[in-house]
């Protein structure tokens, strides 16, 4: 739940209801600019349409420098941004030569190992050589190599299951999965605020799906003990199977998931446990283990295990861990696992040599000061970040720490002024959030150092107080969130 400031929450309204009027006028006569425009395929329905066409037209192109910037360095803790310009009012932007060094606050690089590493870097550099980019196949075909089966055992043994299947994609991890462990007469009961992956793969399965109040068991249980009571719809028979869906840690808030209580409704009601755990595992826990290391639960309570290697590995791909009744099944039926080309090596290689760095398989204890160093480091950015009077999402231990801007206004503006003062943040706005709640989301890296830190602090401090999103008082982070004079949004 969050809860917004009423005159914040009232001039992000006014905001929009501008923004919305006058793009609908311009609207307006811009029908009749069509009419005349011979170009114009006549007798054809808009092939782009709608709400969210209007909104990427009439906001997102204004300001669409603040996305997808170009980078030409590895993302490390520092990086260099490649500088563009429009002379169409942003509608197109073109690059120039000139680079911007700059604090990288928005890569998932979680570990630091998406740079170059003393023990990483040339295995993967051998792994080229001896495989190569490509397998150019898939994995039921002539796409399974020895590395490929090195990688599910190690992820396996790494998240504390018995088996593993690994993909090329974490998006698709979770979108072509979903379907196959769950269909027709199955119900999901989702957390309201899961990943766009999971959203997409449960609505594909053509399970019946319910959802429940953002990380609050006790509104699961009341779900659970509805949906059993009443069964399928219009048969109201019992459902073949339910499985509940959540995240380890929620990447646009921060937050830790209540994995515990969940786990135990699931047990009562004898529900099935997917937990996502593509930004919390190799980033929290003692040894890296995520989410069920971190707060004490049992990998054998959760059923399926889903997690990504992008973030913490440095490298690209999913992956699945449970029984190996459940993996063999997978990859018989899996359309992500039969029709997808397979890993690329040098990723398979990249993630494996990665979890040895973080176990300490390298013969060093730079895995542990590394975890350390990430803990410490998040901890200290969003205490200070709270100091200051931001109003940040999120639980201590999280590497992702949303900073609310709510106003459209603001978005451009927090990331263009600090970019200008050499620290790229990324800003998410609507479609990846509710209209209302903008944010800044700040991702800290292992690799950062307390210089780093600091220099980053400093400017967002400015820059906060230039834009005005400082919305507590300073020095008083106890009085985050408080709801008193603000309105609630889930």
């Amino acid at each position: 739940m969050i809860t917004i400031p009423y005159f914040t929450a009232l001039t992000t309204f006014f905001s929009y209801v501008l923004l919305f009027a006058f793009g609908q006028l311009r609207d307006f006569f811009r029908k009749f600019i069509d009419w005349y425009d011979s170009k114009s395929l006549q007798g054809y329905a808009p092939i782009c349409l709608g709400l969210e066409d209007f909104y990427i037209r009439r906001l997102y192109l204004r300001i669409q420098d603040c996305f997808g910037r170009p980078i030409s360095s590895p993302p490390d803790a520092w990086f260099d941004v490649v500088e563009r310009f429009s002379n169409d009012n942003n509608k197109t932007l073109k690059r120039t030569s000139k680079k911007m060094r700059c604090i990288n606050l928005g890569s998932y690089n979680y570990l630091g190992f998406a740079a170059s590493d003393e023990y990483c870097t040339p295995r993967v550099i051998e792994s080229l050589q001896r495989f190569s980019p490509s397998t150019c196949s898939t994995r039921v075909e002539g796409g399974t190599l020895s590395i490929h089966t090195e990688l599910e055992d190690c992820v396996a043994k790494f998240v504390g299951k018995p088996d593993a299947i690994v993909f090329g994609m974490g998006y698709v991890t979770n979108s072509a999965i979903l379907p196959v462990l769950v269909g027709k007469g199955g119900l999901i009961i989702s957390d309201s605020l899961n990943h766009n992956s999971i959203v997409n793969g449960a609505r594909g399965s053509g399970a019946c799906i319910r959802v429940f109040q953002h990380n609050t068991p006790s509104h699961l249980e009341s779900v659970l003990r509805e949906q059993i009571s009443e069964g399928q719809p219009r048969t109201h028979r019992p459902w073949k199977k339910i499985m509940v869906i959540v995240e380890g840690i929620y990447s646009m808030e921060g937050e830790l998931c209540k994995l515990a209580e969940i786990v135990a409704v699931c047990k009562k009601y004898k529900a099935y446990v997917y937990l996502d755990e593509a930004h919390s595992i190799g980033a929290i826990g003692k040894t890296g283990r995520g989410v069920c290391e971190l707060l004490g639960v049992d990998t054998a309570d959760v059923d399926i295990m889903m997690g990504t290697f992008t973030k913490s590995f440095g490298s690209c791909g999913g992956y699945i861990a449970g029984s190996k009744e459940l993996i063999q099944y997978l990859k018989h039926t899996c359309p992500a696992h039969l029709y997808a080309t397979s890993i690329s090596p040098p990723a398979a290689q990249q993630i494996i040599s990665a979890i040895k760095v973080i176990l300490g398989e390298d013969g060093t204890s730079r895995g542990a000061q590394k975890l350390a160093r990430i803990r410490e480091n998040s901890n200290f950015f969003r205490s200070e970040l709270q100091k200051m009077g931001f109003e940040v999402l999120g639980d201590n231990d999280s590497p992702v720490m949303p900073i609310m801007l709510y106003n459209p206004a603001k978005i451009p503006a927090f990331s263009r002024e600090c970019l200008k003062q050499n620290v790229a943040v990324v800003t998410v706005a609507f479609p990846a959030t509710p209209l209302l709640l903008a944010r800044a989301r700040i991702c800290i890296s292992a690799a950062h150092t307390r210089e780093d830190l600091l220099k980053a602090l400093e400017v967002i401090g400015r820059v906060g107080d230039m834009v005005g999103i400082k919305y507590f008082p300073a020095a008083d982070p106890n009085k985050q969130p408080t709801i008193e004079n603000r309105v609630k949004l889930e």
